[in-house]
């Protein structure tokens, strides 16, 4: 295929930023994304310009490092990671506009790679037990109804991608701490700070300059793990009922 690449491209945190043009051509619909930006890359660095930086790290769905704006788009056109998106989802000619994450909370650091240590601030305000567990427990040492246990380990799979706060209109990160919060808090090590992790990880939330949530949905549409909407009610069920008894 041969394609035209719109890139933003920014120097550092202070610099203006713009987008740049470029035309590739014999790329494989095997490809994954990231190996096709490689290829862009190789090409850039053959005549002497500076690549285009870009987040990745597993490039196997796992890490949540990829993130990236395709079409306007979180992770583009596919319900997946972008390391995971391959170019058999567009065609020969297509003009394809890249773009780092568009959220105030996530700064822009060079080109499309985006600072989210907001969600590390979030997690050490609360995203933890702090229970000493001591040594591995023996199998179902600690009982949990199936139901909630499913439900921990369908919402830990969250990868803090950030595609939730990048895809919603108002720039909320209601998805991400729904996850953990639910996660933590339907599981018997995480009762005991159940109402002090919600107020204090929703303070820092608001803090770190996300938006609030209302309900749209596109957290949920973007999220690559499909983490559904109903733990941002979690969280709010949860927030209330911490706040009413004084937290």
């Amino acid at each position: 295929m041969n394609l035209t690449l719109n890139i933003w491209r920014q120097a550092n945190a202070n610099a203006k930023g713009a987008m740049h043009r470029y035309s590739l051509e014999g790329v494989s619909e095997d490809m994954s994304f990231l190996e096709m930006l490689d290829v862009l890359n190789e090409q850039l660095n053959a005549k002497g310009e500076e690549p285009v930086a870009f987040d990745s790290d597993c490039r196997e769905g796992i890490c949540g490092m990829c993130g990236l704006m395709i079409n306007g788009q979180a992770h583009g056109p596919e319900v997946t990671t972008t390391c995971q998106l391959h170019m058999r989802s567009f065609k020969d000619g297509d003009e394809i506009t890249v773009e780092p994450w568009r959220a105030d909370p996530f700064p822009v650091v060079k080109d499309l790679v985006v600072d989210r240590s907001a969600f590390d601030r979030m997690i050490q305000n609360g995203g933890f037990i702090s229970a000493n567990t001591g040594s591995a427990p023996d199998a179902h040492a600690a009982p949990v109804e199936k139901k909630l246990a499913d439900l921990a380990f369908d919402v830990a799979t969250c990868i803090g991608c950030g595609a939730c706060v990048a895809a919603c209109p108002n720039g909320s990160a209601s998805l991400f701490l729904g996850a953990k919060i639910t996660h933590l808090g339907s599981l018997p090590q995480g009762q005991p700070e159940r109402d002090t992790r919600v107020v204090s990880m929703v303070g820092q939330h608001d803090a770190e300059g996300f938006g609030g949530c209302t309900n749209i949905g596109e957290c949920a549409s973007a999220c690559p793990k499909e983490i559904p909407l109903d733990v941002i009610s979690r969280l709010n069920k949860d927030l209330r009922t911490a706040m009413a008894q004084g937290y």
